[in-house]
């Protein structure tokens, strides 16, 4: 047999090897993931909304809904909101009233936003006083007729925001998620509702 035979069978056999050992790990691991993956939305869920008695889930077509109650009554609503930002896929749980009008609370899942920019949604290392500010202006925010922002100025509506600086898209591709995103859902939660 010649060297490159020999070669050929002795990576072959490495692959499948690797390929064998990754699956097995991959499955030791997967439930572990999963695991890990719904005590973090349960914790963001929790951090989004108001405190209430339970939470119950309601699906649609599109949306997952976590509807917290207070007093055995619907009284606020956490949802999803996935959009495109600058570098790639934003994902965020957002809580509201009942009715759509005002954000509880937001959160930021997941981001790959350019690190030291567009990563401030998420935390601000140069506000050291409140590192978490972009993300708590929304609490309390009206959200109709829809959320806007300003650049390099303090809100003067009750559903304005001020955008990073130096972070615009970022900020902006934020806010247009959550713009889209209650519209659709609004619509789909009030069908839901009327089931």
């Amino acid at each position: 047999m010649n060297t490159s035979a020999k070669m050929i069978i002795v990576l072959t056999l490495i692959a499948i090897l690797s390929g064998a050992v990754l699956s097995s790990w991959d499955k030791v691991t997967q439930p572990r993931i999963a695991a890990f993956r719904q005590m973090e939305l349960e914790k963001a869920i929790a951090e989004v909304l108001p405190p209430n008695d339970s939470v119950t889930v309601k699906n649609t077509e599109n949306f997952t809904f976590y509807v917290g109650h207070a007093e055995d009554k619907p009284a606020f609503v956490a949802l999803q909101a996935i959009g495109s930002g600058f570098q790639g896929k934003i994902v965020m749980m957002a809580g509201l009233n009942i009715d759509f009008s005002e954000i509880t609370g937001l959160k930021i899942l997941e981001q790959v936003e350019t690190p030291g920019l567009g990563t401030k949604i998420v935390t601000d290392p140069s506000r050291k006083e409140n590192p978490t500010w972009f993300t708590d202006q929304f609490k309390s925010l009206i959200i109709q007729p829809e959320i806007t922002y300003v650049k390099n100025a303090k809100p003067s509506k009750d559903s304005e925001i001020e955008a990073i600086t130096g972070a615009t898209i970022s900020s902006v591709a934020v806010v247009n998620i959550l713009n889209d995103t209650f519209q659709k859902a609004r619509a789909e939660f009030a069908g839901k509702a009327q089931e």
